[in-house]
């Protein structure tokens, strides 16, 4: 069963075949966050590709949660102070976490267990939080979620 594409304000990337899709209000690091993460990928010998950079189409098909790329802004990301960048990409992608950026300075030091976010009103994901001003988002997200990038 495919349902209806909602177009969303995220980013969407891969990271071997686990799917993270970047929520949060513009300016909260959504985009530096995905690119860190995408950058660090590769010299740990993991597949890595962005899907899509401020808006994202989320549906769910199957069962999975699919994030694809509206066709005007393929392979394109906004990395802030520089300005726009032609990044390798992948039209579409599973997605099985949502992270979302927080502020060191105001976030709860410890999140609530097994929380989930609503992406739509049939689509929800499992929440990684990781501070907008990580050194090395990916290490985290890493030790977050284990091995699940295979």
């Amino acid at each position: 069963m495919t349902g209806e594409a909602t177009n969303i304000h995220a980013t969407a990337i891969t990271i071997g075949r686990t799917g993270l899709l970047f929520l949060g209000p513009s300016g909260s690091g959504k985009s530096a966050l995905a690119f860190s993460c995408l950058a660090a990928a590769k010299p740990l010998g993991l597949t890595a590709s962005l899907i899509a950079d401020d808006r994202v189409l989320i549906s769910e098909q199957s069962g999975s949660v699919i994030a694809k790329c509206p066709p005007s802004i393929e392979g394109l990301m906004e990395i802030r102070y520089t300005g726009i960048v032609r990044m390798p990409y992948i039209s579409e992608g599973e997605m099985h976490f949502a992270v979302r950026p927080v502020d060191p300075a105001t976030a709860e030091r410890m999140p609530p267990e097994d929380e989930q976010v609503d992406i739509t009103r049939s689509i929800r994901l499992p929440v990684i939080r990781l501070a907008a001003t990580s050194a090395n988002p990916l290490a985290v997200i890493i030790a977050k979620i284990g091995a699940s990038f295979r």
